[in-house]
């Protein structure tokens, strides 16, 4: 037992006034459970209704995949990195393969470059759809979930047609990309998607959920991550420019050929409640959508004749020895590789820095005082994926 004091942020101090006496509960929520996006286990303490200490239990997803990656070459690690983030595959393929690029100091055909782009933003706005659904239902929404897959299920016809698979492509390789655009046909198909998509479809989310009071009431002035706590905690990604930093890998650390490309780095404003609430976070991935489509219509209106594969797809890549640090920005934030070889055509050493995992860590202190149902709208609002945490 204990004594506690009712503090303005909701918790008890346990350490003051007599007389009022409260005994913690520990629950878990999870690992199976549908607000924790996937087998993660939260431990918590709570006062009644009000989270006193909250602990991330990882580790239910781990699969070695660095320590695969010292066993295998590097055209068939590519098949792992589909496997971090499933939602946005195509991201971590192209975070990988700049830094196995690095280390061979090759050049990239322009006409790859494209291609990557277009296709790491049909994967970005996959991943957002999945993210805006998801959170929806996580308050109670069911509707946008339906609208949002209806979207998501024509990216993933799109990539089906471009890759072969429909969530998990092996697409982009070292030296360029596996397969060129499918026919005639897919370049047009991509605009009037992404032409829909801006015109009518995220005016559609808007009106369904990001506006709706609901929606609102549960989400602003929620789960607050200031600036200094997202840049302590090392966040990135939506999670950081929701909190109302402005960085962007894309922009502030170009990589491939983003820097021909016009677009905003959408950040969280207040504009319903706190800079940096759940609402903020939830925001940022619908401007981001809209800034992924403009990104796509530049890079296939300028897309390029050539090849698309500076290196042969049977020829066995073999790295010079050295070390390199790439990093890119995925739908969840900085994902970076480094990579250590002995000049084999295996890595030596393949260290992975994942965003969901460094997101994840910020409940640890802003859990701490929420209700219950808060703290299931901070974790739906960080958007992470447990295959990429585990690994």
């Amino acid at each position: 037992m204990a004594t506690g004091k009712i503090m303005n942020n909701g918790w008890a101090d346990q350490d003051h006034v007599p007389g009022i006496k409260s005994e913690l509960l520990e629950l878990n929520m999870g690992p199976q459970h549908p607000a924790t996006h996937g087998v993660l286990r939260l431990l918590l303490k709570t006062d009644g209704e009000i989270v006193y200490q909250v602990t991330p239990v990882l580790g239910y997803l781990h699969r070695c995949a660095e320590k695969i990656a010292e066993g295998v070459n590097y055209k068939q690690w590519v098949v792992y990195t589909d496997r971090f983030d499933y939602l946005a595959p195509m991201c971590c393929n192209h975070a990988y393969v700049t830094a196995v690029e690095k280390l061979m100091d090759v050049e990239v055909p322009e006409r790859a470059e494209h291609l990557r782009v277009v296709t790491a933003e049909l994967s970005r706005i996959a991943s957002h759809l999945i993210a805006l659904a998801t959170f929806g239902l996580d308050m109670g929404a069911w509707t946008p979930l339906l609208y949002c897959f209806r979207e998501r299920e024509e990216i993933l016809n799109l990539l089906e047609r471009m890759a072969g698979g429909r969530m998990l492509y092996n697409y982009m390789i070292p030296g360029g990309v596996r397969y060129d655009v499918p026919d005639d046909s897919w370049v047009g198909d991509v605009l009037d998607f992404i032409t829909m998509l801006e015109r009518k479809k995220l005016k559609d989310y808007n009106d369904l959920l990001s506006y709706n009071k609901i929606f609102i009431e549960r989400t602003a002035d929620v789960g607050v991550i200031d600036e200094a706590t997202a840049k302590a905690y090392a966040c990135t990604g939506p999670v950081l420019r929701g909190s109302g930093v402005k960085f962007d890998c894309r922009r502030d650390d170009p990589y491939s050929v983003y820097h021909k490309f016009d677009f905003e780095i959408p950040v969280g404003t207040g504009e319903m409640g706190t800079v940096g609430d759940c609402w903020d976070r939830y925001m940022v991935r619908v401007r981001e959508i809209e800034q992924s489509c403009r990104i796509i219509r530049q890079a296939l209106d300028t897309l390029p004749d050539g090849s698309y594969q500076a290196i042969p797809l049977n020829k066995i890549v073999k790295v010079p020895a050295g070390a390199a640090y790439s990093r890119t920005e995925s739908a969840k934030g900085e994902i970076g590789h480094y990579i250590i070889s002995d000049g084999g055509q295996t890595a030596f050493r393949n260290k992975v820095r994942s965003p969901s995992f460094c997101n994840l860590q910020v409940v640890e202190k802003v859990g701490v005082g929420q209700m219950v149902s808060d703290l299931v709208a901070l974790v739906g609002s960080l958007d992470i994926v447990l295959g990429e945490i585990d690994r």
